[in-house]
Formats: C-alpha cells, sequence, structure tokens
C-alpha cells in the first residue's frame, strides 16, 4: 500500500541538510520555537542560502507571525537585520573564530598575526555596537517585543567567537540580556544542542600536511 502523502505542516526532508538540519513538523508550545526551526545543529559557517531557507520555510509553514512578522514595520526590522548582518557581523564573527582559535591556530597550526586579529576583533566589537545601538536599541528582540529569525541568525553568529574565546557578552549587559531571553524563547536544551557542535571546535586536531597545503590558499581572505 502506498505511502501517505506527508502532511502539509511538515518540512521536506531536503530541508535536513548537512549543517542547516533543522527543522521537524509538526506543532510545539511557542517557548520551545515552532517545530521547523528547531536544530539538532545550527551552521558552524552559515551556507549562502541559510537565510533563504529560513524565510523559506516560514513562508511555506505555519509558523506563528512573530517569527516573520506580517506587520511590515516589524518586517522591515527584521529584513533590514538580515541584510546588514551577512557583510558585517556575519563576517567579523566567522572570522574571529578562525582567526582566534580555529582554523589557523587549531586546524593549520599556525597564529594569526598580532595586528591581523587585532583588527579582526576591534570590527567584531564595533558590530556588536550595531547589534546593540542600532537594532537592539530597548526592544528584547530585533524586531521588537517578539522573537523572529534575525535574532536566531544574531544568536548564531555570535556563538561562533564565543567558541574560540571571546568574552562577546562581558561588560554588554544589554547583549547578554538579550541572549537569555533568545535562549529561553528557544529552551535552554535546544539551545545548547544547536550549538554544540560550534563550541568544540577548539578540540579539533591538526590537520594533515598535505590538507594543510592544499587549504591554505582558500583561507587566506580570512587574514584580509
Amino acid at each position: 500500500m502506498a505511502s501517505p502523502p506527508p502532511s502539509p505542516s511538515a518540512p521536506p526532508a531536503h530541508c535536513i541538510k548537512e549543517e542547516t538540519e533543522a527543522q521537524r513538523g509538526g506543532a510545539c508550545p511557542r517557548s520551545q520555537g515552532p517545530a521547523c526551526f528547531q536544530a539538532s545543529s545550527l551552521p558552524t559557517q552559515p551556507p549562502d542560502g541559510s537565510v533563504a531557507i529560513l524565510l523559506y520555510l516560514s513562508r511555506k509553514y505555519e509558523v506563528p507571525d512573530h517569527w516573520y512578522p506580517q506587520d511590515l514595520q516589524a518586517r522591515a526590522r527584521v529584513d533590514e537585520y538580515l541584510a546588514w548582518q551577512h557583510t558585517a557581523l556575519r563576517s567579523s564573527c566567522t572570522r574571529a573564530m578562525w582567526q582566534k582559535q580555529m582554523m589557523f591556530p587549531v586546524f593549520l597550526g599556525e597564529q594569526v598575526p598580532p595586528e591581523t586579529l587585532a583588527s579582526t576583533l576591534a570590527e567584531l566589537d564595533r558590530c556588536l555596537q550595531l547589534l546593540e545601538d542600532k537594532f537592539l536599541k530597548d526592544q528584547d528582540f530585533v524586531a521588537g517585543p517578539h522573537i523572529s529569525v534575525a535574532d536566531l541568525v544574531a544568536i548564531t553568529e555570535l556563538m561562533h567567537p564565543v567558541s574560540a574565546g571571546c568574552q562577546v557578552f562581558k561588560s554588554r549587559p544589554k547583549l547578554a540580556a538579550w541572549r537569555q531571553r533568545v535562549e529561553a524563547e528557544v529552551g535552554k536544551d535546544l539551545f545548547q544542542e544547536a550549538h554544540a557542535a560550534v563550541m568544540k571546535v577548539k578540540d579539533l586536531p591538526p590537520a594533515d600536511p598535505a590538507i594543510k597545503e592544499k587549504l591554505k590558499p582558500s583561507v587566506q581572505g580570512l587574514l584580509q
């Protein structure tokens, strides 16, 4: 007998892929986040289409409105953040992780020039200030009083430098309080599960010499 067609509330299997394996169908309490945003592993390096995947899922499946609001002003806030983060916060967070503890010191076994790392950390600090001043302001979340996909993307990026030992929330009480609100909305267990992989990058073994040589040209951009 033929299998029954999948429930329209269940995301297609191709959305549960590799680093973005995220979304399982079915309803769940708002405190845990919608099922189609529950991630068993958020990406350590988000693919170029990660934002597009989130927006696709939010439009296709019946998730609560707050994730990608119908209200034009609230949606504009989400879109504004997503457009900004790609070349700002995402870039500085990724570079900080790779330069400080991941790809160069651990995987390739080489230290980054101190002036390069200092410049990267200064850019990260500037982006964190913009996140606080321009996007969060005095709001609970990026788009206002409710969590949205913008908050999910932002917290995923920030956990990259955290995994490398950067104290991004220290001396930033506004950002630290926002992080706690995001974790509470998603659920502590899911939050920790989602970031388990990126928090273990420091445990990577050194690369094989042949792999090191092959990777070096492709990672030079992370020193710019």
